[in-house]
């Protein structure tokens, strides 16, 4: 009864010590902004299939709404459309440069009443320099710079945590377009 009792008194000192040591520690981080532990810039080139460019086409619509199709975006702001994307990702704004990766993943079009949508993918890299995945979610209420959370990675990225600033930096009609993503990673293994 006597042993029990004193590990439980240790560990609960020991979890109060912690909590105290992350209080202190937060405190000391709050008064100055955090600094990127890895950082890159990198592109992503869509090209959405409308019917008659399977060969070039990146990304698929795979979900419409009833009066919606598969092969041109719905109106009232895509509302309800489900893409699939397998895009190349470049360093520089070329789509014929040389890929570096791919990102791969699904955006939607979640509002009716405003142009918006939410994605989730992952960047695939297997270049010289990186090697690797990272892993993006978030809602992209398609501003001129919106952020998105970096969730995880792999390889080079393992258990990356950050933001990844997006800027759309072209847009042909409803077929291409392509991102300017700049990755900040706070938390790097």
């Amino acid at each position: 009864m006597a042993a029990s009792r004193f590990i439980a008194t240790l560990v609960l000192s020991l979890l109060i010590f912690l909590s105290g040591s992350t209080a202190t520690q937060r405190k000391t981080t709050r008064g100055r902004p955090r600094q990127p532990c890895k950082r890159m810039v990198f592109y992503f080139h869509d090209i959405l299939y409308n019917g008659q460019n399977a060969e070039n086409a990146t990304s698929a619509i795979v979900g419409a709404p009833a009066w919606g199709n598969r092969t041109i975006l719905a109106g009232q702001n895509h509302f309800g459309n489900i893409v699939v994307f397998d895009d190349p990702i470049t360093l520089d704004n070329n789509l014929h440069s040389v890929p570096i990766g791919r990102a791969q993943g699904f955006y939607l079009y979640d509002r009716k009443d405003y142009f918006t949508a939410w994605l989730g993918f992952s960047a695939f890299f297997n270049s010289t320099q990186h090697r690797g995945t990272i892993t993006f979610a978030g809602a992209d209420p398609l501003n001129k710079t919106r952020d998105i959370s970096v969730i995880g990675g792999t390889g080079d990225f393992f258990m990356a945590r950050g933001i990844a600033t997006l800027m759309t930096d072209a847009f042909e009609g409803e077929v291409y377009f392509r991102l300017h993503v700049d990755v900040k990673l706070f938390e790097c293994w």
